[in-house]
């Protein structure tokens, strides 16, 4: 079975930007070609980029091509494409105990393909 291979972020610290992380997924999902293709730029640019290297600055102008490509996401909960930042932002708050329509969007949030934890422990179990 052939698995992609993991993007080092540990350039990056502890906690890489949204628009690194959705990058490294896209290049996990495909490649740096495609991925750079994708964003309009680059292999280089993504590669130096993954490494925290990127020559420039400021990286505004790619986080801005990245969360306009990849940044979209068809939430199946909600019935809406929204953000990977609002995704984000819904699978990350603690667990709405108070409001149990807002409780089961949060717990298919937890369980859903776009939230890379979730991806990640399929990835550890589901390959036999």
């Amino acid at each position: 079975m052939n698995q992609a291979a993991r993007v080092d972020l540990s350039a990056w610290g502890e906690q890489p930007p949204l628009f690194v992380s959705l990058l490294a997924r896209e290049v996990e999902n495909s490649n740096r070609t495609k991925a750079a293709g994708r964003i309009g730029m680059s292999r280089t640019a993504v590669t130096l980029l993954l490494q925290n290297r990127y020559p420039s600055p400021s990286t505004e102008h790619v986080e801005r091509r990245v969360m306009d490509t990849l940044g979209r996401i068809d939430c199946v909960v909600l019935g809406e494409v929204i953000t990977a930042e609002q995704c984000q932002t819904n699978r990350d708050k603690p667990a709405p105990t108070h409001n149990p329509h807002a409780m089961q969007h949060w717990r298919a949030c937890q369980h859903c393909p776009q939230n890379p934890r979730c991806a990640a422990k399929e990835q550890r179990h589901g390959s036999h």
